[in-house]
């Protein structure tokens, strides 16, 4: 089973930056992509960023030049730093875990971002 468990959202001002983390107890951790995604009430999940076993990263036109996603296979951790934050990032952020062979992902639970001053 596989868990994923974010830490690092909270409240900062807009401009502030925030580093999310996500920790996966996986062995297949760096066999898989990972990402972050976000959902505001009522909406759809959407894509924040992502990034693949190899390394390479992907980003939604929202997050370009501010966010950026990062790995570390020894501790199967995928980080999100944020910067230049804006009170429409706010929202609960969610880490991914995607295999290229299976249809099912894992999720975490989510981590609330609130920008605002």
């Amino acid at each position: 089973q596989v868990q994923l468990v974010e830490s690092g959202g909270g409240l900062v001002q807009p401009g502030g930056s925030l580093r999310l983390s996500c920790a996966a107890s996986a062995r297949i951790f760096s066999i898989s992509s990972m990402g972050w995604y976000r959902q505001a009430p009522g909406k759809q999940r959407e894509l924040v960023a992502t990034i693949t076993s190899g390394g390479s990263s992907n980003y939604a036109d929202s997050g370009k030049g501010r966010f950026t996603i990062s790995r570390d296979n020894a501790k199967n951790t995928v980080a999100l730093q944020m910067n230049s934050l804006r009170p429409e990032d706010t929202t609960v952020y969610y880490c991914n875990l995607h295999r290229s062979w299976s249809v099912n992902d894992y999720w975490g639970q989510g981590t609330q971002v609130n920008v605002s001053s």
